[in-house]
């Protein structure tokens, strides 16, 4: 099986995996819609599967790319996501499941693509300069984007930000986690890891629904599941109900720890 092959089914595995754990709260599963009125776990499954050519798409791009300038292997699958988006927006009837995750995976993929076993270092070299780009003269821009508005009102870089960094959250908290405590009970483990992502990180679509003072709250809650014993366990899982509850009744969406869930699933698979 080509490489370009075996990299975009593990992306797809992981989108399929992550809309499947269950319950997660203020965010699509199963059995819950939370917050998410306009969707449910069939919209993500068409999304996921309309996006599987371009999966490959941008894992090809890596593997063809032989410049020195890794920032331009970042410019020439920008095109690409941007494909993507239209064909997941066609797919779900304009509904946003995964544009998030099209970034993230399309930079992993990408990355994997040229060098599977350096992804996280291959990360940084693509993206140096991304937020210091992308957030310049964002005072003068009009139709800013969710993202840039969280830049001008909190100083939050959101999913920009950690990508540039190399997603730290990832490969040094939810990925060794997801390692050390994966068990028979699969979905249990990555709802745990879900936990610890929520703790490590300043999810931006919790700040746009609510405030700081939301993501603190969502942040307290997930440390005190993992305390716990993790949302197996009797208290893990009455705090889980409880989480849950505090985010529909605040309106609250934990999409970007969604995202970051997905690329530690794919990066656990490869």
């Amino acid at each position: 099986m080509e490489l370009k092959t075996q990299l975009a089914n593990k992306a797809l595995k992981a989108l399929l995996y992550e809309v499947d754990v269950q319950p997660k709260p203020g965010l699509v599963d199963p059995v819950d819609h939370s917050t998410h009125l306009d969707m449910d776990v069939f919209t993500f499954i068409d999304s996921a599967v309309s996006l599987r050519p371009y999966l490959e798409e941008f894992a090809q791009a890596g593997i063809d790319f032989k410049g020195n300038d890794l920032t331009e292997l970042f410019k020439s699958i920008r095109p690409i996501g941007i494909k993507a988006e239209k064909t997941m927006f066609a797919a779900t009837g304009g509904i946003n499941t995964h544009k998030g995750a099209i970034f993230s995976l399309g930079i992993l993929l990408a990355a994997a693509g040229y060098d599977v076993d350096d992804i996280q270092q291959t990360t940084k070299k693509m993206l140096k300069g991304l937020t210091e780009n992308d957030f310049k003269d964002l005072d003068t821009k009009k139709n800013l984007t969710n993202g840039e508005k969280m830049y001008l009102k909190y100083g939050i870089t959101g999913i920009r930000g950690e990508a540039e960094k190399g997603y730290p959250v990832v490969f040094e908290k939810s990925l060794p986690y997801l390692k050390n405590h994966f068990g028979n009970d699969f979905g249990m483990s990555l709802l745990d890891t879900l936990m610890m992502i929520v703790s490590e990180s300043y999810d931006s679509n919790v700040v746009k629904r609510g405030n700081l003072d939301s993501l603190k709250n969502v942040q307290k809650y997930a440390q005190d599941i993992l305390s716990k014993g993790g949302c197996s366990s009797s208290e893990g899982h009455e705090l889980l109900a409880d989480m849950n509850s505090y985010c529909t009744e605040n309106n609250l969406s934990l999409g970007g720890s969604a995202d970051l869930l997905i690329i530690t699933i794919f990066l656990f698979l490869l």
